[in-house]
């Protein structure tokens, strides 16, 4: 069993895309500090399988765990669609049940039911993630009423990755995946980014999506549900550290993470390479 003393906010992705989570939840809740861990030698993990994407997880969660995090959000798509239940039912009572795992797909989901109006939502998100079919069941415990069509988008997280996101290159791939949604259905008003590189493809996003459809960045929203996470459980806020300090791990190149995070942050960031097993 694992104890200690309180901890950084543990914040676990692939790779680069939890940063706009990350990012997100320093905007609202700058206090805290935070440890972020980019499984980047391994990533992407979209076309991974479940087994693969739960090892993996599971290995970043101990590790976490290992460096005083008392609370770690999986942010990432793919790995809250894939891993996070089995996490949390099987490996925390074993780990410590006193520490917390938490995903991004239901805050992002809980929010749904007050924005879209014509109760037809589309879902931009991995393969992975699409298969898994997390958003639609997620959306139909809440708002059954709802109709949910989602569209995989292979080719959006290495735009992001390769720093293609603003090229004439990527209108094509951005543009013909949202034909393919809307093909799929008209009545669509709200669409969820399901997946955290996404954000960075928004000035595209809006060139080519009806204006009457609003488009769902996750950041935001799952920063506001760890702030109420944090009203409805006082104990877990109290072993997470309040020094505004944010530390980076990867699991490849640190030079590499340090050029890319910038793409997400705009700011400098200090990085520690460590491996997974």
């Amino acid at each position: 069993m694992l104890s200690g003393a309180p901890g950084p906010i543990g914040i676990f992705d692939s790779g680069y895309g939890g940063l706009t989570i990350l990012h997100g939840i320093r905007q609202l809740l700058p206090q805290y500090d935070y440890l972020y861990l980019g499984d980047n030698a391994r990533a992407p993990y979209g076309d991974r399988s479940f087994d693969v994407v739960y090892e993996f997880t599971r290995q970043a969660v101990v590790r976490l765990f290992e460096m005083g995090c008392h609370l770690v959000i999986l942010g990432c798509n793919t790995a809250s669609a894939k891993a996070l239940r089995t996490i949390q039912q099987n490996d925390l009572p074993k780990l410590d049940p006193e520490r917390r795992v938490l995903g991004i797909i239901r805050p992002t989901v809980e929010v749904i039911g007050s924005i879209t109006q014509s109760r037809h939502v589309g879902i931009f998100a991995t393969e992975g993630t699409i298969k898994s079919q997390s958003y639609n069941l997620e959306i139909h415990k809440l708002f059954p009423d709802i109709q949910v069509s989602g569209v995989a988008c292979p080719f959006w997280v290495p735009l992001v990755e390769y720093n293609e996101a603003s090229s004439p290159g990527a209108d094509y791939f951005v543009k013909k995946r949202i034909d393919q949604l809307m093909s799929l259905d008209s009545q669509i008003d709200t669409i969820i980014l399901g997946c955290t590189h996404y954000p960075i493809l928004l000035p595209k996003i809006h060139k080519y999506i009806p204006r009457n459809i609003q488009v769902i960045s996750q950041g935001s929203y799952v920063a506001l549900s760890l702030l109420h996470y944090f009203e409805r459980h006082p104990n877990i806020e109290q072993r997470c550290t309040c020094g505004g300090q944010v530390h980076y791990l990867t699991t490849e190149n640190p030079t590499k993470f340090k050029e890319s995070a910038q793409l997400f942050l705009h700011e400098d960031v200090q990085v520690e390479n460590i491996t997974l097993s």
